[in-house]
């Protein structure tokens, strides 16, 4: 008689380690180190206030970068997206969408948007309050 396997449990204990090492991503050992993993356009506050209503795609791709994705179905719509993970974890995302007409910067949405409309009312609210002083 051929005996293939000498210890009955070996191969399911073989087969239950395979598992275990294939699934490891999902559950995590206790101290195994994780490194942070930066994807997309880092978008900073810097940039974000140099964006005015008017500027054109040059000039907005001098200043933010190239977009992460540029939608062939949406030619006047910029996508710069950011995402910080650790592991499963999001520790950081910003997302920032730039609209264009007929070649020119007419909107910021996302969180990390400028407010194009309180600050031009507000620079010609102090330009008026100047000029009645004088």
């Amino acid at each position: 008689m051929l005996r293939i396997c000498p210890h009955p449990l070996l191969l399911p204990a073989c087969c239950l380690l395979l598992t275990l090492a294939s699934c490891g991503n999902n559950f995590g050992f206790p101290g195994v180190y994780k490194i942070n993993v930066e994807q997309g356009n880092v978008v900073t506050e810097e940039m974000v206030e140099q964006l005015r209503p008017g500027l054109n795609r040059r000039q907005v791709r001098y200043i933010m970068g190239t977009p992460l994705i540029e939608d062939s179905f949406h030619s006047d719509r910029w996508d710069y997206r950011y995402l910080l993970r650790n592991g499963n974890q999001t520790i950081a995302e910003t997302q920032l969408t730039l609209w264009f007409e007929d070649d020119e910067l007419v909107r910021a949405e996302g969180p990390a948007a400028p407010d194009w409309g309180q600050s031009q009312s507000e620079s010609a609210s102090d330009e008026d309050a100047d000029a009645s002083e004088d």
